[in-house]
Formats: C-alpha cells, structure tokens, sequence
C-alpha cells in the first residue's frame, strides 16, 4: 500500500516500514561515526523500540559492541494497518545487528507482567547468562495488575490549576491552555503506572533468578525542565512519578549493596517523543527551546543524548559525574543559564503572529513524523509498501 501519515492529535496512527529503517540506520551511522568503546558486554532495554530506549539500545550494540535484549509492546501490522513504529524500528534494528554478528533478540509484551519478566529472564539464562546493564526506559498511559486491577497516568497539575501559553499541535496556533488539578487517586494511578515500582520488582525478579552480574547498573530516564514548566511536570503528576522512581534508585542501591549494583536516574533533555508531545504547554518550550539550543550548536536528538552517556560519561576509565542528588545529568546544555535566558525571552514575545518565526516548529514536526519514519530525506513515500 502507499502509506502517508495520519494524525490525530499528538498520535500519528500509521508508520512507514521504509522510514523507519531509514531512521534507525541513520542512528546507528551516527553511534558508528563516535568509534567504537568499552562497556557493557550483555544489556537489557525495557522500553526498546523508540526513543530514548531504542537510542540506548543502538548505542550500546553498535558503539560498545554489546548483546542486547529488548523488551517492547507493539503490535504488528494485520495486512491492513501498518505495524506500529516501534515494531518496525525492532525489526530494523535486530537485521542492522544479526548483519554485524551482534546478538540482538527482542521480547514483544507487556512489560509489566511477570509473565514478560519470567519469559526475559529464560531468554538471559539461556543465551548470556547474565546482564550487566539493564535499562528502564517504559513510558506507558496504563498498567493492568496481576489481579486485573488497572491504573491509569494522567497528565495534571497537582493542588490547582495551572494557566499558560501552549501551542495547539491539532490546530497549529497558539492558545491559552488551562490544566485542571488531579485527584489524589489520578496522582497514585500515575505513580503506579510511571513510578519506580515496577522497576524494582524488575530488578529483584532478575536479582532472585541470580542473571544480574556483579557490579552491574541500572538506569532509568527522567525530565526536569525549567520552572517554567514546573506545575504541569515537575510539580504535576509525572513529576511525583519521577520523584517515585528516583526514591527507587535509592532504594535499589541500598537493597542490592551486597552485588555492588549502581542504580542512577538519568536526567535527560526536552526531545519530543510520543510520550511528551501529550503535555500541554510543554510542545511551544521544546519548540522554543529547539531554536535556540540549535543556534547555539547545542542541540542533541535522542541518540545524540545516548550517544554521549554510553559512549563518553559512562565509560569504565570515567569518574562518573552526578549531582547532588546523585543522577547523571545529561540535561546539562539544556539548563545552561545563557540557554534559559534566551528561551525566557522568546517565550515573553512569542505570539500568534510570530509562533513560526520564533519558535522552530518545522523541527519539532520533522522530529514527530521521524519517529513514525515520515519525511526522512531519500525515502519515496509515493512507492508501493509492503507493511
């Protein structure tokens, strides 16, 4: 079939086979371009196949030269549909690695099942025996129980509510957005569904089945942002989550000191991912923030960011750097005050008028419809495409 991209709201329904191959090898020349490293040997990505969790797992096969194990939940095309894009980058990347001798299977469920835990676990005993870097990258609206019950992440302030300029995706204009205040049952829903807990019985599953090496890691990734955006992240319901999983962190180091297993959030930049072009008010600063972090040759796309994490900040002969709440902060362009102070300043004159002229909108779209493989440069969209 010809397959365009079809949008509604912050969700693009089709992807394009082709493009996101194309996607996928262009990430993997990047890593390739940085030479190769020393690292992790057997790794585990739960949340592999877009973002930042599909960036790590590039970085570490094709820079460190390490065997991945991915876990993932996409849904495969029916013949009429498209396959999600995520079940397309997996499928690009494993023939990318197989092609290069690297070992590369991926488990396609529901992460948080113990189903899924005990089937990756099987997979780890019998193909590497252990894992020395295991990477929690999940985003996920909900999480189904093993006794049924279902929870839910909201997006929402917490307390009151909140008001501020946001640029409409649907509608491309700018407006007054409003968030209305969670309820303490949305606030543990998101807690439950994007917190630390899962990433615990991750870690003590994989400890108890004896598959986690001495002296391995763990990372999960989070988001601060600027003030700005505070009450609607950082202060909202996904900011108690982090706040939950960085909590975790701490508890995994303390609970886990007799196998020496380092666990670290790691703060990253504002990248627009499936998973952030939800938030209001948030899509106008990455916009924002795009332009100026590009004028000043700042600017690092996902596998940008893992790029320098895997291949530079956590290399064995590095003193790894944390702040004072010990997590690695890979968010260090982005916060820099200089940055800030120019974005403060465009988002004090951006307008309806000016939107397009201030902010780089045409980045943040060409960013969005990569992540479905739409608009790579090279690829005929016009063609006949088996999906």
């Amino acid at each position: 079939m010809i397959i365009q991209p079809k949008t509604k709201g912050f969700i693009c329904t089709t992807a394009h086979p082709v493009g996101c191959k194309e996607n996928v090898r262009r990430q993997i020349e990047y890593i390739r371009s940085l030479g190769k490293k020393t690292g992790a040997k057997n790794v585990l990505i739960i949340g592999a196949s877009t973002g930042y969790g599909l960036a790590s797992r590039i970085s570490t096969a094709f820079g460190l030269g390490s065997a991945t194990l991915g876990v993932m939940y996409e849904k495969e095309s029916n013949g009429k549909r498209t396959a999600t894009a995520g079940w397309y980058n997996t499928k690009a990347f494993e023939d990318f690695a197989h092609a290069q001798g690297l070992y590369a299977k991926s488990i396609n469920g529901d992460a948080f099942s113990k189903e899924i835990k005990e089937k990756t676990i099987q997979t780890i005993r019998e193909d590497l025996g252990t894992v020395d870097l295991v990477i929690y990258s999940l985003a996920a609206p909900k999480r189904v129980m093993e006794d049924g019950t279902v929870y839910q992440s909201t997006l929402r302030t917490i307390g009151k509510p909140f008001t501020e300029k946001s640029w409409d995706l649907e509608k491309d204009k700018l407006i007054t957005a409003t968030i209305e205040p969670a309820s303490e049952e949305e606030i543990q829903g998101t807690k439950k569904v994007m917190g630390g807990e899962d990433w615990m019985l991750w870690i003590e599953a994989l400890e108890k089945a004896k598959v986690l090496s001495h002296h391995a890691m763990t990372l999960a990734y989070s988001y601060i942002g600027p003030e700005r955006t505070y009450p609607v992240y950082y202060q909202g319901t996904i900011g108690q989550a982090k706040e939950d999983l960085q909590e975790t962190a701490k508890n995994i180091r303390k609970s886990f000191s007799s196998l020496d297993l380092q666990a670290y959030i790691c703060v990253n930049k504002a990248l627009v991912t499936q998973a952030s072009s939800a938030i209001p008010i948030v899509p106008l600063y990455f916009a924002l923030l795009y332009r100026v972090m590009k004028k000043k040759g700042l600017h690092e796309d996902c596998i940008g960011q893992m790029g320098r994490l895997f291949l530079d900040k956590l290399l064995p002969e590095k003193t790894l750097e944390l702040d004072e709440e010990s997590r690695i902060r890979m968010d260090d362009y982005e916060m820099r005050q200089d940055v800030q102070a120019e974005v403060d300043a465009l988002w004090q004159q951006v307008n309806e008028d000016n939107l397009h002229e201030l902010a780089d909108t045409k980045g943040y779209w060409d960013d969005f419809y990569h992540l479905f493989g739409f608009f790579m440069p090279g690829i005929d969209y016009n063609q006949e495409t088996e999906v």
